[in-house]
């Protein structure tokens, strides 16, 4: 097969990295594409989208009568799940739950950003503890399985344990940070952006992977919440940062003036891991970087120009010496040597469609929910 010749758009800085992106007769890319055509005609933040980010929160006061919290909100101190608590108290006059899934990989400035929050709204916080052993039996499954998507065993906890809890307790609101603002352009799942919790491929994983049996490590399959728990529980996920104006930079000042809340150096930077993996591994070992799809997005929202995005992705987020103490640091926090790391990251790369998964079906999905309007971003 002829490699193909490398191309960048000329409106977003998304590239051929992404092996299946086309480019028009512009050179514009087919996200930039469904931004305009798909996803900004229908995007309403002015009194249209008060009115009806107001009208989805009598909707939930009315279901969570009665209760001691009408819906629950996952919080990891990062921007979109700080914003969406503020919205969701001060503006939409909810009671939420706040909800926190600890992994194992919190930085110290995530803790603090939820302790303020909490304190300066007045809400209450849970914290469900992930088994640390099943947790790094995982993460080194998936390493040594050398697939792209190193944060799937974080991914997986994070959102099984939050529906998990919902059902468990029987709250029907989920709120979430997903937003258009800044995540309008989602990765393409080469780049580890795997479209959903998929049990088949996880176990795959973790028996030809694994070393320890698991008992208690939360996994609820896509199709489990994307249907039972929705059509048959009645579970929403309501997103409310598309209903209200949110630019990044001044989300940050707001938080940071009414709480003392401290920005990241660039998002998904509150996991430690997620930092490293996104920063480091990824880019170096796979050659892609999710920063495209997170600049480009800013791009597409008038939030960053495509020259400051080209100038910021031209080097590392974070400088050498420290890229080089997070592998140490991550190898140690893994109980293994960092010469054991290294062969991991020096390990032939291989893709999901390696191990078993029900991608094609997950697929089939996305599609149908792109076709009824229910998900307007691009997935492949």
């Amino acid at each position: 097969m002829t490699k193909r010749a490398y191309q960048i758009c000329s409106r977003c800085i998304m590239d051929t990295t992404d092996p299946n992106i086309t480019f028009d007769g512009r050179g514009r890319c087919d996200y930039c594409h469904n931004f305009d055509e798909s996803i900004k005609p229908s995007w309403r933040t002015d009194e249209r989208g008060e009115r009806e980010l107001l009208e989805i929160a009598a909707k939930i006061k009315k279901a969570g009568e009665g209760k001691d919290f009408d819906c629950i909100i996952g919080l990891s101190g990062g921007l979109d799940s700080s914003f969406v608590t503020y919205i969701a108290k001060e503006k939409m006059g909810l009671r939420p739950l706040l909800f926190h899934v600890d992994g194992g990989w919190n930085t110290d400035q995530a803790v603090s950003n939820i302790e303020r929050l909490v304190d300066g709204l007045g809400l209450d916080l849970f914290t469900e503890v992930i088994d640390w052993e099943e947790m790094r039996d995982f993460q080194l499954a998936c390493l040594k399985a050398q697939i792209a998507d190193q944060d799937l065993p974080q991914d997986t906890a994070f959102f099984s344990t939050l529906y998990k809890f919902a059902r468990k307790h029987n709250i029907k609101h989920i709120i979430t940070g997903s937003n258009y603002s800044t995540e309008c352009c989602r990765e393409p799942e080469e780049w580890g952006a795997y479209p959903g919790i998929d049990r088949t491929l996880i176990m795959d994983i973790h028996a030809k992977h694994g070393t320890i049996p698991w008992k208690t490590f939360p996994i609820v399959d896509v199709f489990t919440y994307k249907i039972y728990y929705k059509y048959v529980l009645g579970m929403e996920v309501v997103k409310p940062l598309n209903l209200v104006p949110y630019i990044k930079s001044e989300a940050e000042t707001l938080l940071g003036e009414k709480f003392g809340w401290q920005k990241f150096q660039h998002k998904h930077h509150e996991s430690r891991f997620t930092r490293f993996y996104e920063d480091y591994w990824m880019p170096r070992k796979f050659g892609y970087e999710k920063r495209r799809a997170h600049f480009s997005s800013l791009i597409m929202t008038g939030q960053m120009t495509r020259d400051q995005a080209l100038e910021r992705i031209s080097k590392p987020e974070m400088d050498e010496h420290f890229l080089e103490r997070e592998f140490e640091y991550v190898a140690n926090k893994l109980s293994i040597s960092v010469d054991e790391l290294r062969a991991l990251f020096d390990g032939p790369n291989k893709t999901f469609n390696d191990y078993k998964n029900k991608r094609y079906w997950i697929g089939v999905g996305s599609s149908v929910m792109r076709r009824f309007g229910l998900e307007k971003r691009l997935f492949r």
